[in-house]
């Protein structure tokens, strides 16, 4: 106790001074330091995770294995080219079924002007 109140630590009964360090708010920051403590393996495992994928992905692509940068564009390009030639081929159809149908009234009236003739 003596080395406590040399060192200007007061034991948890007296009312300490203004800046002078306790042994409750010792401990609390004790308590702080262990919990802080316990916390930094798994940021340290997270940090690694991270880094090790960045590198990973950055070996990849300058492999030449990977795929290129701009892989998401070419995607979307492609998805809106499928697109556009569903649409054109719709409108392929309508304009065949509207020729079929101009082709036999064509020669509906082929033939009836044939049988007056």
């Amino acid at each position: 106790m003596e080395l406590l109140h040399a060192a200007g630590i007061r034991s948890a009964g007296e009312t300490p001074e203004p800046g002078t360090v306790t042994r409750t708010s010792l401990e609390a920051d004790l308590a702080n330091a262990n919990a802080r403590a316990a916390r930094l393996p798994a940021r340290v495992q997270q940090l690694e995770n991270r880094l090790s994928r960045h590198l990973g992905n950055q070996a990849w692509s300058e492999s030449g294995l990977g795929s290129p940068a701009g892989t998401e564009e070419l995607r979307q390009t492609i998805i809106q080219l499928e697109q556009r030639n569903i649409e054109l081929a719709q409108a392929l159809e309508e304009r065949q079924a509207e020729l079929d149908a101009a082709r036999a009234a064509n020669r509906d009236l082929t033939r009836a002007l044939n049988q007056r003739g």
